[in-house]
């Protein structure tokens, strides 16, 4: 009787193998803590253009004040840089340095396409030099359309990129 009453479940103890333990008291409360500090430290570098950085500047503003939401206006280097926001046309003739940039930048990176000219090409869509959105060279995570975005939706695709980051598994660290 006393058996059935004393269970691992019952009694708040864990058996099994030290990893599974270790990942069970470690690494989620760890990798819940690593994503938190990763949602409300983003760290932007521009890839600017066409109009749709007015727009980024103006989210910046006291209006909209795009860091209370965790995007800090910080101009470090690419290495410590964890977000591309590509604002306007790519060329074929820009992409490989846009690949480069997306390159130097450290893990985890993330992407987001600002605009229509970035998501497909806007308005030179047809043109011979113009790429038909960014997403042929580097991935995208969130997509912000419009023509030029209102700051208000740009606010509205760094909050998508939180959620993102959040449902993100982080990595080992045990």
């Amino acid at each position: 009787m006393l058996k059935d009453l004393v269970t691992p479940e019952n009694a708040n103890v864990f058996v099994g193998k030290l990893g599974d333990i270790l990942e069970r008291a470690i690494d989620k409360p760890l990798g819940y803590a690593i994503n938190w500090g990763r949602i409300w430290s983003l760290w932007p570098v521009h890839i600017e253009t066409a109009c749709c950085s007015v727009e980024f500047g103006a989210a910046s503003s006291p209006r909209y004040d795009v860091e209370r939401f965790g995007i800090i206006e910080a101009f470090g280097s690419l290495r410590q840089c964890d977000l591309v926001v590509v604002q306007g046309t790519i060329t074929r003739k820009m992409a490989p340095r846009l690949r480069l940039v997306y390159d130097q930048m450290p893990e985890p990176k993330y992407v987001i396409a600002m605009g229509a000219c970035a998501i497909t090409g806007g308005l030179y869509f047809d043109s011979y030099n113009v790429l038909p959105g960014i997403d042929g060279v580097i991935p995208v995570d969130v997509y912000v359309p419009g023509c030029p975005p209102r700051p208000e939706t740009l606010i509205q695709g760094c909050m998508l990129l939180q959620e993102k980051i959040k449902r993100m598994k982080a990595r080992k660290f045990v």
